[in-house]
């Protein structure tokens, strides 16, 4: 199995759990030092997406790969092909963009590729499985931690915009049993969290975690946009505003596809933070 983006969180976890389950991993990195705590045994091997020649190498042998896009568009179609003349079988982490619910069919530039690496998946004739996450537990260490941290009020806006954070734990989970586990090819999983919460609920989820109360204070859309320039580009955070704001008054999207897979119940938020802890306390920011 080759897994890309293997020392990212997803990745990272996608190559722990089938080196757990005693599967051959071979991880795909562009900077092989940052590979240094992966488990021994794990085959490291350099390659980069926005050089498809790089992945020759790395793809001998493969019967699987993880795809996890993180490179700039140009260069998919030609690594999607390396990939079919070489492996059976892909699992892809996509997004949620075909999902009926307003949270996830605001205009994003994210889903466009999504859509368009799907595609070129499907017109190879490769089996294929497709993993979409919803909104990450994990996200809540950039948005919030910063404020939670400094003991400050964290200012948002759409308190009352209700999410269902999955664990990234889950995501690498899943991802790792369709791609060695049989049954899965044609598989199109939307993966979340248990549970619908606001984001403010969120925050005080954290809080509880903690033992210290969170305070939170909304802002209006063009508060948080004057909060973010210069932090993240527009169009991101434009999108989030639309996103939040569509959901307003409705619940979270939830889905039981990580108790099917996986025979567990997905983590809760409380969860995720509690494991997560030291990323909202005060110090040094730990990595997560």
């Amino acid at each position: 199995m080759l897994v890309t983006g293997a020392t990212g969180r997803i990745g990272r976890g996608v190559v722990d759990e089938l080196f757990t389950a005693g599967v051959p991993v071979r991880a795909l990195t562009r900077r092989p030092e940052a590979a240094a705590t992966l488990p021994p045994g794990v085959d490291v091997v350099t390659g980069d997406l926005t050089v498809p020649a790089s992945l020759d190498g790395a793809l001998r042998g493969v019967g699987a790969v993880f795809l996890l896009w993180t490179a700039p568009p140009p260069t998919a179609a030609a690594v999607v092909e390396r990939l079919a003349a070489h492996a059976q079988r892909v699992v892809l982490l996509s997004s949620p963009h075909q999902t009926p619910h307003p949270f996830f069919r605001q205009p994003n530039p994210m889903a466009v590729l999504h859509a368009e690496i799907e595609r070129l998946v499907t017109a190879t004739g490769l089996e294929s499985t497709i993993i979409r996450p919803g909104m990450f537990a994990s996200n809540s260490v950039a948005w919030w931690a910063p404020a939670i941290r400094a003991g400050e009020v964290v200012r948002w806006p759409y308190g009352a915009a209700e999410t269902a954070p999955v664990d990234d734990r889950d995501i690498a989970a899943v991802a790792a049993r369709t791609l060695y586990q049989d049954g899965h090819a044609g598989g199109d999983y939307v993966l979340t969290g248990p549970e619908s919460l606001s984001q403010a609920a969120q925050v005080e989820i954290i809080g509880n975690v903690l033992g210290r109360p969170t305070r939170f204070e909304e802002l209006s859309p063009d508060e948080f946009r004057g909060a973010m320039d210069g932090k993240a580009p527009r169009p991101a955070v434009d999108m989030l505003l639309n996103a939040w704001g569509a959901t307003i008054g409705r619940p979270a999207y939830l889905t039981s596809a990580v108790s099917d897979i996986l025979g567990v119940p997905p983590r809760p938020f409380a969860r995720w933070v509690a494991d997560h802890a030291e990323a909202f306390r005060p110090g040094p920011t730990p990595s997560t």
